[in-house]
């Protein structure tokens, strides 16, 4: 992953949280446009998500892998800040990922590994923190949307 063909030594991966921890706490991501199928239509959103792990920190042993996964939006999901910027900074990022990348994708957008767990917060009452908007607006978390999208495209093929 991201793509075949890349060495073993050189793949990238998740490593132990730079903090040397095991991390778990209520972050915000926010996706970006990518060919990811779970995450088609929400490209842009910033949402709140648990991260729960001692190894979640993206790991790209060659730098020109790294700047070719961002160059072809293969990092679909970024930690940010409060100020919605993709961040390096802990507590905002906090495995220590470069370029607050929480996942990847496969160039098709079949293949998505990610740290965060959106699995633990696509109900609304599992989420730590939800702004106003979404409170009166949704009846679930919008992370729902993500597994809409894998059940719809099962059903297309």
């Amino acid at each position: 992953m991201p793509w075949q063909g890349i060495p073993d030594e050189q793949q990238p991966r998740f490593i132990q949280n730079a903090s040397g921890r095991f991390e778990s706490r209520f972050v915000a991501l926010k996706v970006q446009k990518s060919p990811a199928i779970m995450l088609r239509g929400m490209e842009g959103a910033t949402l709140g998500v648990w991260v729960a792990h001692g190894e979640g920190r993206a790991f790209f042993p060659e730098s020109s892998i790294l700047e070719r996964v961002l160059e072809e939006g293969l990092a679909p999901v970024r930690f940010v800040d409060d100020e919605d910027r993709v961040t390096e900074a802990y507590p905002f990022n906090p495995n220590g990922s470069p370029r607050g990348i929480a996942g990847l994708t496969s160039p098709d957008g079949r293949h998505l590994v990610m740290m965060p767990h959106p699995e633990r917060a696509f109900l609304k009452w599992q989420w730590g923190w939800m702004p106003g908007e979404l409170q009166r607006g949704l009846e679930v978390s919008p992370w729902l949307k993500m597994f809409q999208n894998a059940r719809e495209w099962c059903e297309g093929r």
